[in-house]
């Protein structure tokens, strides 16, 4: 149990890549906030928890951006954990696949305050009270296309980098007062499709060492890693969970 007598609270919990980080902290002993907008999904990921002897707690949130909202969620996470938050994920986001060209100004000021302004003022309400009460763990949410250009989700991608910079500068902001700051950084991760059928997004993980998508367990378990202690002197580091996608060419015999 890694993370026994832990507290965690997961952005974006009810779906994919934060379903699985919520679970695999509950798995490990960990009591769990999972947030999220649906209150339907986040009782169904709960009850699930629940019901294999984890701990966790839904807190519905709509992270629009503003500190207020951020504030809110960090106060009843909070609350409803007991008094402190040892561990954050910011994983909650929102990915328009539009062109530049076709993106308008609301989708743009949209995609930045629930990417980058609301896991901002989120860490900014945690931060102090980890440092407070001796140390904890924030992991951010990155991902592949910010360093490796692909043609659509310019915008999404500009998020994704700015996650990654403030990733350097909070371990430095805060690491020197206990708190460790690391993000991960996925390739593309979906549940597995039916069998015989080929998702869309396969194809971008074409020709990488691993060929095919990734899980979200296989990002949870990296999560599991830096919130744990075995990750004690690990600090703003992007984690590639990616298959290779941002390091590694195969080239074909």
């Amino acid at each position: 149990m890694r993370l026994e007598g832990r507290t965690a609270l997961v952005t974006g919990a009810t779906s994919n890549i934060g379903r699985a980080i919520a679970e695999a902290f509950a798995a490990q002993g960990a009591h769990v906030i999972v947030s999220g907008r649906s209150a339907g999904r986040g009782n169904e990921v709960v009850e699930g928890i629940r019901a294999r002897g984890g701990r966790a707690d839904f807190v519905q949130a709509d992270l629009d951006g503003s500190a207020a909202a951020s504030q809110a969620l960090a106060e009843e996470a909070t609350r409803v954990l007991g008094g402190r938050i040892d561990i954050l994920v910011n994983n909650a986001g929102i990915y328009p696949a539009d062109s530049t060209t076709t993106t308008d100004e609301k989708t743009f000021d949209q995609v930045y305050a629930v990417n980058v302004k609301a896991p901002f003022f989120l860490t900014a309400a945690v931060a102090p009270a980890m440092v407070e009460a001796g140390g904890g763990s924030i992991i951010n949410l990155g991902s592949w296309i910010a360093r490796l250009g692909i043609p659509v989700g310019a915008l999404y991608s500009s998020t994704k980098g700015a996650m990654e910079t403030l990733t350097r500068a909070w371990a430095a902001e805060f690491g020197p007062q206990g708190v460790r700051v690391n993000a991960i950084s996925p390739g593309v991760v979906l549940a597995a499709a039916a069998p015989g059928e080929e998702h869309p997004a396969e194809v971008m993980m074409k020709g990488t060492p691993a060929n095919r998508m990734g899980g979200p367990e296989e990002i949870a378990n990296a999560a599991v890693y830096l919130a744990s202690d075995e990750s004690a002197f690990v600090h703003g580091i992007v984690l590639d969970v990616d298959g290779g996608r941002t390091t590694v060419a195969v080239v074909a015999a």
